[in-house]
């Protein structure tokens, strides 16, 4: 039997900061797993899964720790979407916990933890994140990982510490070449502070080298292949493919769909304290990397979301700052009120950022809260905003496709290839057409031109996603219609004719560098 200071023992650690922050992480795990089938396979979930296919050190638009995400969730777990979608939930659960530990390294309590742990909870960017595979879930968790260990090698004074940053921030940029810039912010905003002294050692250049050598292949792969990215870049910004923000609209959609408003307190009041707060001035750095993050994506018409990996550090300045403030006499409530309202305003706006409602209760609920996702390209969309609507329609092109398909006459079939015109098409048939009987389709787009026109020599096509019959007509010598696709909740663009094309004036292998389509 317990005496009465061993049940007082148990009773705190069970309500204690790190275990609350625990509990919070796991009811963010649970949550995306017991929704990882709604909906279907995302666009890029289908081409990051083709690039799994075929792993390399670097793809037209990523390094290549994406590809071996896919790979290594096919391998261990199988094709389901809940094991494709397994680790994105573990690193959006590993992202809550990242969060708490921050502000208990800043010396914070329990209110602290628990309050950076909420608000990467209700945060849609991070809900939507931990929803499907992708590098946007890997991409938080280490830059909160390397603030997290330079925030730790600041309180020690410990310069040994800087090799396991070296290593994260080299993971990081396997991930995302964004770390870059993140990189480039923190230390800069340790350069214009007293905490400087901590960055000239053999162990900086340590971490330095450690860093280098982990992003060493994906250079690499990058110098022999022309920078493939920078080519991708600027044929998006002449395409004017997304929505253009100025300053005000991007810091309005950091405050109500990057994060929650009801956060806004959170994570603006701990920008405020690590710039002015006496009690947080080992951690200015971290405010103004921020600062310095911001200014980079606002001069370079970085997209909206490229700032969500930095907010967990400043949610949980802002737990540290909020925690000081409320313990105040006659603010005690407002303890107790804050994270009871920020957790419900979180589950007000969570089926917005993902799949929670079916598409026609999802509607529903848009129009009688009078709030939906925002545009962030200029593509049609369908009823659905766009980061839904592509997650619908791909089993069924894949089915179409295979009518098509088995339709042709058997000697036709054995030469048939299946082009598809982006990505997502070509995806949808490399994943659902293996059991569906269908070859390996073949596509111009991103890093699908890199794998060529395989043996087929373009006697038999049959082209996906084609919008103008008469572009087929100027290459082939027979244009035949041959099915429809359209999925009522899809993207508009992927509702097209299927046309079966016949005799294609050039080799296919001699045409394909001149369609390439890196956009």
């Amino acid at each position: 039997m317990r005496t009465p200071d061993e049940r007082h023992h148990w009773r705190d650690r069970l309500f204690s900061g790190p275990a609350i922050v625990g509990a919070i992480a796991l009811a963010k795990l649970v949550l995306h797993l017991a929704t990882a089938n709604m909906y279907g396979l995302f666009v890029d979930e289908l081409y990051f899964l083709a690039c799994g296919e075929h792993l390399a050190w670097g793809y037209v638009d990523m390094p290549p720790l994406t590809a071996l995400q896919a790979w290594l969730a096919r391998a261990l777990f199988g094709d389901s979407m809940l094991a494709i979608r397994l680790l994105p939930a573990l690193a959006g659960a590993g992202l809550v916990l990242l969060a708490g530990a921050l502000a208990r390294e800043l010396g914070g309590g329990r209110l602290a933890q628990i309050l950076a742990a909420l608000g990467v909870l209700v945060a849609p960017i991070h809900l939507f994140a931990s929803t499907y595979l992708s590098m946007n879930s890997i991409e938080p968790l280490v830059w909160t990982g390397c603030a997290l260990v330079l925030l730790r090698l600041v309180r020690t004074g410990n310069p040994r510490l800087w090799p396991w940053f070296g290593l994260i921030a080299g993971i990081g940029l396997m991930n995302k070449h964004t770390m870059l810039m993140f990189g480039f912010a923190l230390l800069l905003g340790l350069l214009l502070v007293p905490e400087r002294r901590l960055i000239f050692n053999r162990w900086f250049l340590f971490a330095g080298g450690i860093a280098f050598l982990v992003f060493l292949p994906n250079l690499l792969w990058m110098i022999r292949h022309d920078f493939p990215m920078l080519e991708l870049l600027a044929n998006i910004r002449r395409n004017q493919r997304n929505v253009a923000l100025n300053p005000l609209q991007f810091m309005v959609q950091q405050s109500v769909f990057i994060m929650h408003p009801l956060a806004l307190p959170l994570w603006a009041g701990g920008l405020a304290a690590f710039l002015f707060l006496k009690r947080l001035r080992f951690a200015r750095w971290l405010g103004l990397a921020y600062l310095a993050t911001l200014a980079i994506l606002l001069l370079t018409d970085g997209r909206v979301y490229y700032l969500a990996p930095v907010y967990p550090m400043l949610l949980a300045g802002g737990g540290v700052a909020l925690e000081g403030w409320l313990a105040r006499p006659g603010w005690r409530w407002a303890a107790r009120a804050y994270p009871i309202l920020l957790a419900a305003g979180g589950a007000v706006l969570a089926p917005l950022a993902m799949p929670l409602l079916s598409p026609e209760k999802y509607l529903s609920y848009t129009h009688l809260i009078g709030f939906d996702q925002p545009r962030i390209e200029h593509r049609q969309s369908s009823a659905l905003p766009q980061l839904f609507a592509d997650r619908f329609g791909w089993p069924e092109l894949a089915a179409a496709t295979a009518r098509v398909y088995h339709a042709l006459p058997p000697e036709e079939r054995a030469r048939a290839a299946i082009y598809g015109n982006d990505y997502g098409q070509a995806g949808a048939i490399d994943f659902y057409g293996p059991a569906l009987g269908l070859p390996k389709a073949i596509a111009a787009h991103q890093n699908y031109w890199y794998w060529g026109p395989r043996q087929y020599t373009g006697e038999i096509v049959i082209v996906l996603g084609e919008d103008n019959p008469e572009d087929l007509r100027r290459q082939f010598d027979s244009v035949t219609p041959a099915g429809r696709v359209g999925h009522p909740y899809a993207m508009r663009s992927q509702h097209f004719t299927i046309y079966v094309c016949r005799g294609l004036r050039r080799p296919l292998a001699e045409l394909w560098p001149e369609i390439k389509n890196w956009s």
